[in-house]
């Protein structure tokens, strides 16, 4: 299974690059994608961070379903250079207002506090750990969301909500977002 996640996993980062540098061939043989594993969703959604008003933060992630979890993977770039930021799934797909107040609150479809999502206590199927940027303010992205799920359409499906990054780092503990600040970045998950 880890390998199938593997392959996925790259599929997604090569399909991302190469969209955007290439103009398909109408004269060229469609290609075909194998189906993914049984459990897991179609190779295709993504959320593409957007700065707020006044912020440069910005970068691509990608969502799979990995049995019942999702997992997000990516980038992000133009944080504070060697910083933790927190960032978390709002309640809204929507990154419309200058400050991303449109993306509503942290996605809390159980009615839950804010809590750690590496904690072993009650917390949001939004919450995520902080972003650690290295010395040139870029962050990889590898996050594992254990109650949440992708396309499914149950309660917490995370797919058409937001991500949003923080300007300070989730302290786990104040209610309802851990004191974690301005909202730099905004990108509404969806299919490709």
């Amino acid at each position: 299974m880890r390998h199938a996640v593997t392959i996925v996993t790259c599929l997604i980062c090569a399909t991302a690059g190469a969209a955007d540098s290439q103009t398909p061939d109408p004269k060229a043989p469609a290609k075909t994608v194998a189906a993914p594993p049984e459990g897991q969703t179609p190779i295709g959604f993504r959320a593409e961070l957007k700065p707020t008003q006044g912020n440069t933060v910005s970068g691509e992630l990608n969502l799979i379903s990995e049995k019942s979890s999702v997992r997000v993977g990516g980038l992000i770039q133009g944080l504070k250079p060697n910083t933790e930021q927190a960032f978390h799934i709002h309640e809204k797909g929507d990154c419309s207002a200058p400050d991303a107040s449109s993306a509503g609150g942290h996605f809390n479809p159980t009615s839950q506090p804010h809590g750690n999502p590496k904690g072993t206590g009650a917390k949001h199927v939004g919450d995520m750990v902080n972003l650690k940027s290295d010395a040139k303010g870029v962050a990889k992205v590898d996050v594992m969301l254990d109650s949440a799920t992708l396309q499914s359409g149950q309660p917490n499906d995370v797919a058409g909500k937001s991500i949003v990054v923080h300007q300070k780092a989730d302290d786990y503990i104040s209610q309802p977002a851990g004191n974690s600040g301005d909202r730099v970045a905004c990108g509404v998950i969806s299919t490709r």
